[in-house]
């Protein structure tokens, strides 16, 4: 099973697709450290039940993971970590979030926010600790 340190959420209503978003917060878990090779995640039915989503857009969040050879599916055994998931992850998911900072920065220092309000506003969302994709 999947480390109890790992929490998934997604944004119904938020501009990234529901499967995009639990790609990404895979990723994001295997390039952190909280999925390691081998560990298990939620099935299909307990992922759509936790998150209250249709059960195919965990099957397609699933199966484009696997496409990226992050996950490995297996009758009987569930959807595992790959072994190369690690090296993938950390290079990609870093890369992407890197990318979404540094356009959020030029968007908030665009609309108008002072570098040291943008400061403060990354500061606090370090501090409280939020999941990607949690709604306040």
């Amino acid at each position: 099973m999947a480390k109890e340190d790992v929490q998934f959420c997604v944004n119904i209503d938020g501009p990234i697709a529901v499967y995009v978003q639990i790609e990404n917060l895979v990723q994001f878990a295997i390039a952190a450290g909280k999925l390691n090779p081998g560990d298990t995640l939620p099935s299909v039915r307990e992922m759509s039940e936790t998150l209250k989503i249709n059960p195919n857009t965990v099957t397609k969040a699933y199966r484009d993971l696997e496409l990226m050879k992050l996950v490995h599916t297996r009758r009987g055994v569930g959807v595992t970590v790959s072994a190369e998931a690690p090296k993938l992850c950390r290079e990609n998911a870093r890369a992407m979030a890197k990318e979404h900072l540094i356009d959020a920065t030029a968007e908030c220092i665009a609309s108008g926010l002072s570098a040291a309000d943008v400061r403060k506003i990354v500061g606090q969302a370090i501090d409280s600790g939020a999941n990607p994709y949690q709604v306040p």
